[in-house]
């Protein structure tokens, strides 16, 4: 059973976020994939087989099962254009616990169709602030994740070093820090910390960017916003807004390719 590597949201080696693809001719047991996953110990695998007209796809960090994973679905789209499973001008089409997603080929991206999270203004919960050592002008809150503009500038967000066991303690998938960015080249950047998942910080968060979107659309009145989550790894999100949808547009490129020998 074939497994490949694939850095998401890179655009060069060791890049972006990795994630873990695991073709499948059809479904496998959940404990047999939370083992495989917890072996691999990657930020996520995906798993997948064919499905109707396209795939089912599920991601798992460890023993954890995601809801939503945008680096596992872009690498999970390019394992099967690159595997010849679809034509390079073939949409990729999945079915998951998020609902329906797409994604297809653009310019050398590949654009992922994604639900809209936005956020509602949000009252801190304890902690949560003092464990991210910075004051905010604004905290939001989405189906996903609390969101939150950092009272400074992009240096003020590439600096933090946040109290982890403190930040453990607040009840929410993960917390999304942002700010607008100085670089002509972002129009915001972006980190995203998840201990409660037993990540502390994730690379590049596609699905974090389905709140950004909606957030920076209203700051800066535009629908296409480039983001720029500014992890020890890096990597860049194109999005547009569509509706209740929004299109996330990231590079993506294999790294290792290798063989599972597990039953």
């Amino acid at each position: 059973m074939k497994v490949t590597l694939v850095d998401a949201f890179a655009a060069r080696p060791f890049e972006g976020n990795p994630a873990a693809v695991c073709l499948l001719e059809e479904p496998r047991e959940d404990d047999w994939m939370r083992g495989v996953a917890s072996e691999l110990n990657l930020p996520a695998t995906a798993f997948l087989h064919p499905s109707g007209d396209g795939y089912a796809l599920r991601w798992f960090k460890s023993a954890i099962e995601l809801e939503l994973c945008g680096h596992g679905t872009l690498a999970s789209s390019h394992v099967l254009w690159e595997s010849g499973r679809l034509t390079q001008h073939q949409s990729a089409r999945f079915t998951t616990r998020a609902g329906p997603l797409s994604a297809c080929r653009r310019d050398g991206w590949i654009e992922l169709d994604f639900p809209a999270t936005p956020d509602e203004p949000a009252a801190a919960p304890p902690g949560l602030l003092d464990a991210l050592g910075a004051a905010a002008r604004y905290v939001g809150r989405s189906r996903l994740d609390y969101v939150v503009e950092i009272d400074g500038d992009e240096d003020t967000v590439r600096a933090l070093q946040p109290d982890f066991a403190r930040l453990r303690e607040v009840k929410t998938r993960g917390v999304i820090v942002t700010t607008r960015a100085k670089s002509g080249d972002y129009d915001f950047v972006s980190r995203f910390f998840a201990p409660s998942t037993g990540l502390n910080e994730d690379s590049v968060t596609g699905s974090a960017h389905c709140c950004l979107g909606p957030l920076w659309a209203k700051r800066l009145g535009r629908t296409t916003l480039v983001g720029r989550q500014v992890s020890p790894r890096g990597g860049t999100v194109r999005i547009a807004l569509d509706g209740d949808r929004i299109r996330l547009s990231g590079q993506a490129l294999t790294v290792l390719r290798g063989e599972l020998t597990l039953g």
